[in-house]
């Protein structure tokens, strides 16, 4: 009879220990009934201060069902394409020259510019941000390797390098996208020598043109401090170009670390041809603040548009418009530019006998060798 007793108040005690969490659930159940958009817009800041309240204060929501934006999730919310033409246009505009040397001086200090290297050295020189970013450099300043095949095509660091495997390319160590994602379905393979009746199925052996090759990656980090324009690589023929639209994320090995196939989700330009050992291929990645990739010998290419489609892509050939054999590039011509830091990613053939002289993680400069056969 003692314990009948003890039981409702148990009961009653419990109905009142738990009925804050009852009107959370049911509060939670009425948030899943709204309409998308006021669901989303009620628990981007519950989210956000899931991931930066100290002590993780919202945690023991979790056990009442709430379940919080990811934080990739809340990333992709920030309106990266539109700050990247605010950027832009901010960049343009002319500075005072009284104000040119403190705002110069300050960028050099925070990202370590060596202004030294500059063709011109004399800060009051440039305008405007834009073209302090796209600062030339002088001509000894960075010799190109003769005794190599294939040199670096910018400053940066190597985030990685190595053989194509699986139709995989790692952006860092572990963290891979896919081949075809990347460069986009193969209807551009009639400018290149690349044979559409080969017996293999994968997209990797349908851009291996030659028996005994091999296909080759490699990836570099233009940080906001290196020198921005890119050159070629290598002597080789451009036949085609590929323009994605898409996001415009940061590309610091932080966040590529974090976000999967983050190279596909950004916008690129995927300049694709040959080189006397088979395909070559260089890709620039657009980054947040860099929607502005300019290729010197392709005017009709326009990045970083208010409105585009997502998973759409332009092509233009250079073989069938005005170009009958492309566009010949030597190793070191001037190639492109980028408005601020970003990521060029290098995917070419070669024999096996391929060896790249780099370490993970390494800085290298423009014309310092990548690799040789």
């Amino acid at each position: 009879q003692q314990q009948q007793q003890q039981q409702p108040s148990a009961l009653k005690g419990g109905k009142w220990l738990h009925f804050p969490q009852l009107a959370l659930r049911r509060r939670l159940g009425q948030l899943s009934c709204m309409s998308k958009p006021a669901l989303k817009l009620r628990s981007w800041p519950l989210s956000f201060l899931y991931f930066f309240l100290p002590f993780s204060v919202l945690k023991p929501l979790t056990k009442v069902g709430w379940r919080p934006t990811s934080r990739v999730g809340l990333y992709k919310t920030i309106p990266t394409r539109l700050l990247s033409r605010a950027w832009g246009r901010l960049n343009q505009v002319e500075l005072p020259t009284w104000m040119r040397k403190p705002v110069y001086n300050l960028y050099i200090w925070t990202f370590g510019v060596n202004m030294k290297e500059a063709a011109v050295e004399d800060l009051q020189h440039y305008r405007n941000l834009s073209e302090f970013f796209r600062r030339k450099l002088k001509p000894q300043a960075r010799p190109v390797s003769n005794s190599h095949c294939v040199v670096s095509p910018s400053d940066g660091k190597i985030l990685h390098f190595g053989r194509v495997k699986n139709c995989e390319v790692e952006q860092v160590k572990g963290v891979t996208y896919s081949l075809e994602t990347f460069l986009g379905p193969q209807t551009w393979s009639e400018n290149l020598e690349i044979s559409n009746s080969k017996s293999e199925t994968t997209f990797q052996d349908h851009l291996v043109t030659r028996e005994g090759n091999d296909l080759y990656h490699c990836v570099i980090y233009l940080a906001p401090g290196d020198y921005h324009c890119f050159h070629s690589p290598a002597d080789w023929r451009v036949a085609h170009r590929r323009h994605f639209p898409g996001s415009l994320m940061s590309v610091n090995p932080g966040v590529a670390r974090w976000i999967k196939e983050l190279f596909c989700h950004n916008e690129r330009v995927v300049l694709a041809g040959d080189w006397t050992h088979g395909f070559f291929s260089l890709t620039a990645v657009g980054a947040t603040n860099v929607g502005s990739i300019r290729i010197y010998f392709d005017n009709d290419l326009h990045t970083n548009s208010p409105r585009y489609m997502k998973g759409s892509y332009n092509d233009f050939s250079f073989v069938t418009n005005n170009n009958e054999g492309g566009i010949t590039m030597r190793k070191g011509e001037h190639l492109g530019e980028f408005n601020l830091g970003s990521t060029i990613v290098l995917i070419f053939e070669a024999p096996k006998d391929f060896t790249f002289s780099l370490k993970p993680g390494q800085k290298i400069r423009f014309g310092e060798a990548l690799g040789s056969i």
